[in-house]
């Protein structure tokens, strides 16, 4: 399995709200140990965990949020892992902040991450983890998902992120279905 984490490469686009994708897949990362290494042929860093005496990965596209379906399709092909053994973590700014949807398919919803890995995949069916990051009433869309977390939306979704090795173990063990039941809508 894999999880793609999206987000912006670049110390500008650390802990924005446009990188949650990215920080979830860190946090698994920490929790099992794992460093993720460039792979320049996938425009990705790519980190692998065990579990169970099987390999499953995260992913992180290098090709900035509009293209994450380029490194998506090259990682996937190469790896031969079907659409249905991927699920991707991106921001939603139509959710609460901290607040987790899951889903098997759906539209990419105005992100154009998901978008990307829609027209460079052909699917719409791939699992999906959206994480809440709200809506700034001052700032235009783009601007603000490109800022920085407030004091105290940075702390809720550390306590949402603090979830994702368990989401992670909860996926590979048990499935879409199981983690959709056990954690969509959940809020800290």
């Amino acid at each position: 399995m894999v999880i793609v984490g999206l987000g912006n490469v670049g110390k500008e686009y650390h802990e924005t709200h446009h990188n949650v994708g990215f920080m979830f897949v860190d946090e698994i990362a920490k929790s099992f140990n794992a460093d993720f290494k460039l792979e320049k042929r996938h425009s990705a860093y790519v980190a692998c965990i065990n579990v169970n005496g099987e390999k499953h990965y995260l992913l992180k596209p290098t090709t900035y949020m509009n293209l994450s379906g380029k490194a998506v399709k090259s990682f996937t092909d190469y790896y031969k892992i079907p659409m249905q053994d991927i699920l991707v973590v991106s921001d939603d700014l139509d959710l609460a902040v901290s607040a987790f949807r899951i889903r098997k398919s759906g539209g990419a919803g105005g992100h154009k991450g998901l978008l990307s890995i829609m027209q460079e995949c052909g699917i719409r069916d791939f699992n999906r983890l959206r994480i809440g990051i709200g809506r700034s009433e001052n700032k235009e869309v783009v601007d603000f998902v490109l800022s920085k977390f407030s004091k105290q939306d940075y702390e809720l979704i550390k306590d949402t992120l603090s979830y994702a090795p368990n989401i992670f173990l909860d996926y590979v063990n048990n499935g879409i279905d199981f983690i959709m039941n056990k954690y969509n809508g959940l809020k800290k």
